[in-house]
């Protein structure tokens, strides 16, 4: 179990949820949240953040795992006794009240114990209601804290977006939880409205000093307002860190390239922290092993444009846009394209420079070198892994080994081998799979769930149905995250090596 520290209010210990279709959310997270912090769960639709959320809450029950709540587990406790309260993305405000009835609504029900003391000295205590008078001033403490003063009559139905939120933020801290959760708050409001209210939620969370804990996919909604950003993918924590770790800092290819944007590129360590790529070798200060491939991570805006021949690798820019605060071009150096955030343009067409400060580069272990599977062998002396068949040469499991007529496999001692059903581990690299619109062309078949751009590929995944297995290819060709494609690997391309040596 993690250790439990003084100032953590929550801890997530192993939590896991599996919904009844098999479906894993969450996959044994491990988490504090420190009292009075402001922490953001941040990643992509289907990451497990909400489901994360409602766990806390206690609106979902964890398959596994615990909750805690000041070292006590609340894992089964109804949400209704947990002091949390949730603001959701639809505000769920009653129409029919006013705003001050709707921020009221929660400490009409709400009991509290009383202690009272008789005639002889004797304290006794009761369960009663609230007072009018104390709802009202609970009421008009809350709406000062969001700037609502004076709206208490108002219709919720008059109110703009950023006011129905104020109303239901109004509403969560009446109460007086110990943690305020949000789930994407911001998500039904304009841009220039969202931005408002991120600064607002800012100042609010620093008056308040409770808890926050908040839901985005919105990467800059997560790096303004958080102490502590959670970054997550496919139920997994992938990075957690304060907002400058993990823009500066990123772990692997996912976070670097789902925060802000960035250059990746594949690269090699030369020891000594320099590491070549682009065609050129860079000083650095991350030191790797001597030539260990790796993921070189370099924001837009810390690549520096000048004059032909004054930088360390020279170029064509193919592309500019004008973003409002910069130019964002494309310098083409060789067959790779490096993004460049500038205030001063350089025109399509020109030839130019770029210069790359080694603090400014970030070295990855490369997530990927090839894909590795268990498998088998069938009776057709094809093989089946990744939840897919796929022809191959049997033969290179054995030196010098052939295929009789009935297909056998034959050793080079004359030795005859029934393969049918033979456990083997599979490896296929990273450029021998192809992917194809035609789902009956390969020998397997899944969803596009991640394409993240190199300078000079994409690197896709593609994930099956039945058992989530992945394939991960490099390809000079787009595609569309969620396009479900079919897995092409050529027989040659597929490498086999048994799991243990065949009983003849």
């Amino acid at each position: 179990m993690a250790e439990i520290k003084r100032d953590d209010i929550i801890n997530l210990v192993d939590l896991r949820k599996e919904f009844d279709d098999g479906f894993v959310a969450v996959d044994n997270i491990n988490l504090y949240v420190r009292r009075g912090e402001f922490i953001t769960f941040l990643g992509p639709s289907g990451c497990g953040k909400t489901t994360t959320l409602r766990m806390i809450a206690g609106f979902e029950r964890p398959s596994s795992g615990k909750v805690l709540l000041n070292g006590e587990d609340i894992s089964m406790l109804p949400p209704h006794k947990r002091p949390v309260n949730t603001v959701f993305q639809r505000y769920a405000l009653f129409p029919h009240l006013n705003v001050k009835e709707n921020v009221a609504f929660g400490l009409k029900l709400r009991k509290v114990e009383v202690t009272y003391e008789d005639e002889n000295g004797d304290r006794f205590k009761r369960i009663e209601k609230l007072t009018r008078e104390e709802i009202d001033a609970k009421v008009e403490k809350a709406l000062k804290m969001v700037d609502l003063e004076g709206f208490e009559s108002r219709s919720v139905s008059t109110l703009s977006g950023g006011q129905q939120q104020r109303v239901a933020i109004a509403r969560a801290i009446v109460n007086e939880p110990e943690i305020l959760l949000l789930d994407e708050p911001l998500g039904a409001l304009d841009l220039k409205m969202r931005k408002d209210m991120q600064l607002e939620l800012k100042e609010m969370h620093k008056k308040l000093g409770i808890t926050f804990i908040y839901v985005t996919h919105d990467q800059e909604e997560a790096l303004t307002m958080s102490d502590t950003v959670v970054v997550m993918k496919d139920g997994v924590i992938q990075q957690i860190g304060t907002p400058t770790d993990i823009y500066n800092e990123p772990k692997n290819t996912f976070v670097a390239d789902f925060i802000g944007e960035s250059n990746i590129f594949s690269g090699t360590a030369l020891g000594g922290k320099k590491v070549r790529f682009i065609g050129n070798t860079f000083d650095c200060v991350d030191d790797f092993d001597k030539n260990e491939k790796v993921d070189v991570v370099v924001r837009p805006e810390d690549v520096y444009l000048v004059d032909e021949g004054l930088g360390q690798v020279n170029g064509k820019i193919i592309s500019s846009i004008f973003k409002g605060i910069h130019y964002e071009m494309v310098l083409k150096v060789g067959k790779t394209e490096v993004i460049i955030q500038d205030t001063k343009e350089r025109k399509v067409g020109e030839k130019a420079s770029i210069i790359i400060r080694p603090e400014d580069i970030h070295l990855m272990h490369k997530e990927f070198s090839s894909n590795k599977y268990e498998g088998y062998i069938t009776k057709k002396n094809t093989v089946c892994f990744g939840d897919g068949e796929f022809d191959c040469d049997v033969t290179t499991l054995y030196p010098n080994s052939f295929l009789d007529e009935e297909g056998y496999l034959i050793t080079e001692n004359g030795e005859k081998i029934d393969l049918t059903d033979i456990d083997v581990e599979v490896e296929v690299g990273l450029k021998d799979i192809e992917i194809s619109d035609n789902l009956e062309e390969g020998g397997a078949s899944g969803q596009i769930v991640s394409i993240i751009y190199k300078g000079d590929h994409y690197q896709i995944i593609v994930r099956t149905e039945e058992n989530e297995e992945d394939f991960v290819c490099d390809t000079e060709y787009t595609w569309n995250e969620n396009d479900i494609v079919s897995v092409i690997i050529k027989p040659e391309d597929i490498r086999l090596k048994l799991k243990e040596e065949v009983k003849r």
